[in-house]
């Protein structure tokens, strides 16, 4: 059974944190985003936790969203301060993970494409980076996770267990994000055996899923676009047996919607789920 998640809620996530939690029990969620907390706030860190745990509602991930490697240092610093205190607040709280892409050589810039972000250069920043991170926190519970980019490591199955093997750590995990990896018609009009492929491969590695869709658009240049989902052609049936059927409790996370879409999208998740054959919690 698969525990989904997202926003959309009615009850703001700074609210106190027994409400927030039973609010996701309401709206037909099982999985939550970290609400947000301060680190020194240890009494609301453990009030989360308590929270979540006793509605039964997983805390899936906290977001860093920061460029790890950026090129100018007191932004690297500040970012990499940041990861490390995510880290800890998912620890603390008992979220699955903390997760961020790893970033870009591009200046001035979170995630734009670069030439190098691909290339060693990218890969051994990547490596020294998460390393740091963990090495920095050593999380008891919660793993670090780079979510899969289309123009940063990792950018394919294969880099994600590149760097799984060279950064050698078990607190290192996947992050699981299909629709940014769909950069080709092929792969679109495929999804399905790219998605097997993932769990096939990166199965046992995975703690968190980002749910979304992406439609390809009839123009001369390439051009995909993210949209709601059931709008597009991500094959949803292979993507949630795929996720049911691993052995460890990963979450789905709907994102990137307006506030009244996620209903929509969680009731089509749900739907997509029955005619699957696949139940939510």
């Amino acid at each position: 059974m698969i525990r989904l998640g997202g926003h959309g809620l009615p009850v703001a996530p700074d609210d106190d944190p027994a409400r927030f939690a039973a609010a996701h029990r309401a709206f037909g969620y099982a999985a939550a985003y970290c609400p947000p907390v301060d680190l020194a706030d240890t009494d609301r860190l453990r009030a989360i936790e308590t929270a979540f745990a006793e509605a039964d509602v997983t805390i899936a991930e906290i977001g860093i969203w920061r460029n790890l490697t950026a090129i100018e240092d007191d932004r690297r610093a500040a970012h990499l301060a940041r990861a490390k205190e995510c880290l800890v607040i998912a620890d603390e709280v008992g979220a699955g993970c903390a997760v961020s892409y790893i970033g870009t050589f591009a200046p001035d810039s979170d995630y734009a494409p670069h030439p190098d972000n691909l290339e060693q250069r990218g890969f051994d920043a990547c490596v020294e980076t998460v390393r740091e991170i963990i090495d920095a926190v050593q999380p008891k519970r919660a793993k670090f996770a780079l979510e899969m980019m289309q123009y940063a490591l990792p950018d394919s199955v294969d880099s994600y267990l590149e760097l799984i093997a060279a950064i050698d750590r078990p607190a290192f995990a996947v992050h699981l994000d299909p629709v940014n990896l769909i950069m080709t018609p092929r792969r679109y009009w495929n999804s399905g055996a790219f998605l097997n492929d993932c769990f096939v491969r990166l199965g046992p590695h995975i703690v968190s899923c980002h749910a979304k869709d992406i439609t390809l658009h009839h123009q001369a240049a390439l051009h995909l676009d993210e949209c709601m989902i059931g709008d597009g052609a991500l094959d949803y049936a292979a993507f949630l047996r795929g996720l049911d059927a691993l052995p460890q409790d990963v979450p789905l996370m709907l994102e990137h919607l307006d506030h009244d879409d996620y209903a929509i999208a969680r009731d089509r998740v749900k739907a997509a789920g029955r005619d699957a054959g696949v139940d939510f919690r």
